[in-house]
């Protein structure tokens, strides 16, 4: 193996340090960050992520609050709590957990957060602003590939970049992020032709297409840095399943200069960036500069 491993862990707990430092200076001025997570239903996955989510923000020393509506819940219950949520002065980020169930309109609940509350980026007038490169709150994950390039090159100018997947949560804003740092970016996805060799014009490529180990060793630059955010589940040995990446870890290992490990790489950024983002929101709720990352 001969690519650096981006120890994604290890990156996430220094950020993190970072957010809980800043979070006692606002706490000396009597503002003590706060997030709301709001959880509908009881999806396994989303039940485990919201309690690391949850541990994560105590651990920063910012207050957490833990909303849970049954799955029967109504669309105009959830918009309810969400207009409470806003009103709060002690919540500064508000977080609905997605997915919702079928009956509830997720498009409409994500307009409904107060944009200034809005951690997860996902809001339109957020949107809109990373598109303008204006200042705001920016999806979590995209950002935390950003940091990951960016310790293996602290500068992303005019690197060739090309990110698989257009998806509205990673894809599309982490384009926008790229586009920021003046990369020279390319979003690739399932209809491009030639996948192969439009990768391998890539000095960092960012797979986040959602198939198993799809990118191989042939499709890599030598030397690219690789951030793969795919998170799939395998079978494995014994009957049992294991978590790979979208790319085929060990031969790609071999032909990059940095990759990042599935689990263990991108993960941990997005419940780090999310802190820094709730952090943010604080920060500028009461007037101080925003942390911008």
């Amino acid at each position: 193996m001969t690519a650096r491993i981006i120890d994604g862990k290890a990156i996430a707990a220094d950020l993190r340090g970072k957010v809980a430092a800043e979070a006692r200076k606002l706490t000396a001025h009597g503002i003590v960050p706060g997030l709301a997570v709001v959880l509908v239903g009881n999806d396994p996955a989303s039940e485990v992520y919201v309690r690391n989510k949850t541990k994560a923000v105590a651990d920063a020393g910012m207050r957490s609050f833990d909303h849970r509506l049954a799955a029967s819940a109504t669309e105009v219950e959830l918009l309810a709590l969400v207009q409470k949520l806003n009103r709060d002065s002690a919540v500064h980020g508000v977080l609905v957990q997605m997915p919702l169930p079928s009956h509830i309109d997720a498009a409409k609940v994500i307009a409904a957060v107060d944009p200034a509350k809005d951690v997860d980026g996902f809001h339109p007038l957020n949107v809109g602003k990373l598109s303008m490169g204006a200042p705001g709150l920016v999806p979590c994950t995209p950002l935390g590939c950003v940091i990951l390039a960016k310790t293996v090159q602290p500068s992303l100018a005019g690197l060739e970049a090309v990110v698989i997947g257009r998806s509205n949560i990673v894809g599309k804003p982490l384009a926008q992020l790229l586009l920021r740092e003046n990369a020279t970016v390319t979003v690739a996805h399932s209809k491009t032709r030639d996948l192969p060799a439009v990768c391998r014009r890539a000095d960092l490529l960012v797979a986040a297409i959602g198939r198993a180990e799809m990118i191989r060793s042939d499709w890599i630059k030598h030397g690219a840095t690789v951030i793969d955010v795919g998170i799939n589940r395998v079978a494995g040995e014994g009957g049992k399943t294991r978590l790979v990446g979208d790319v085929a870890f060990a031969e790609v290992a071999e032909v990059a200069g940095a990759i990042t490990p599935v689990p263990g790489g991108v993960g941990p950024m997005t419940i780090a960036c999310l802190l820094a983002n709730t952090l943010q929101a604080a920060s500028m709720a009461a007037g101080f500069p925003a942390l911008l990352l």
